[in-house]
């Protein structure tokens, strides 16, 4: 496996690669891989392509009282997962931003409500980052993690609107036995939430079985009831997302409504 750290050499990688006819696949991390990301990996080499995994903790992303100077950095396991896993290029600039920079790419539909409302500024740094390695890599493909339904929309947005010529594959969300969706911020639980974290999870199943006019009130009380301080429960897309605190950690998932239930298809969430 070979570690790229600079951009102008990425880039000039991926430009051979496109010289020799080679397919190039990409999987965006911000490293502190689990068994999801591994998830991500085999769906990608599933392409034939040359494999690029990227490792980079966005300061875009974050927001000023959010968790970026402690989020976990263990570079050298993951860099050994990735090369067990069969990731030909590991791409881990150590800066994408320069002093000047002053560029920003922003999707203004998807990214309204839900994680957007709560993050303003989240969605703006996402779409800035992917666009950027998608010009760096020059993937063809692009694999992403179905956890995140409304920055995959977003995405999806983005490429259509920006004609990158770039293929997304949304993976479906790896979980636990127990039913929590896999998270690198699960490391933050303490036992007791960790216990506690999977009603997560069974809370929002159960109410995706119920009338759509009912769904996000009942989801609302039972986490609430629950322990969770809820960000917001709500349909989009045709699933049920959801954003809540156990303790001082945000959690994140999603589940698909029942055919029956749902409203409309591609349906925006509400500013």
């Amino acid at each position: 496996m070979k570690i790229i750290r600079k951009t102008v050499l990425m880039q000039q990688y991926a430009l051979r690669c496109k010289r020799e006819g080679k397919k190039i696949v990409l999987v965006p991390t911000m490293g502190a891989l689990h068994d999801g990301h591994i998830s991500l990996l085999r769906r990608a080499k599933k392409t034939g392509g040359c494999l690029v995994a990227s490792i980079y903790v966005n300061p875009t992303q974050f927001g000023p009282k959010e968790d970026f100077s402690r989020y976990p950095r263990p570079f050298r396991d993951d860099a050994a997962l990735c090369e067990k896993e069969g990731v030909d290029v590991l791409f881990a600039p150590s800066v994408l931003y320069g002093a000047a920079h002053s560029t920003w790419v922003e999707e203004t539909a998807c990214s309204v409500g839900l994680c957007g409302a709560s993050r303003p500024s989240h969605f703006k740094g996402v779409a800035t980052v992917v666009a950027k390695l998608f010009n760096i890599v020059q993937p063809d493909t692009a694999v992403f993690g179905q956890k995140d339904a409304q920055q995959c929309e977003v995405i999806r947005q983005m490429v259509g609107d920006l004609n990158f010529p770039v293929r997304l594959i949304i993976a479906p969300t790896l979980r636990e036995r127990d039913g929590l969706a896999m998270s690198s911020r699960n490391r933050y639980l303490t036992l007791e939430e960790r216990m506690r974290a999977p009603q997560f999870h069974a809370i929002l199943e159960e109410a995706s079985k119920l009338p759509p006019k009912r769904v996000a009130g009942v989801a609302a009380k039972k986490l609430g009831a629950d322990g969770f301080v809820v960000d917001y429960v709500q349909i989009f897309q045709n699933r049920l997302c959801a954003a809540v605190f156990l303790g001082k950690t945000r959690l994140i998932d999603n589940v698909p409504m029942p055919a029956v239930n749902c409203a409309s298809s591609r349906k925006r969430p509400a500013k």
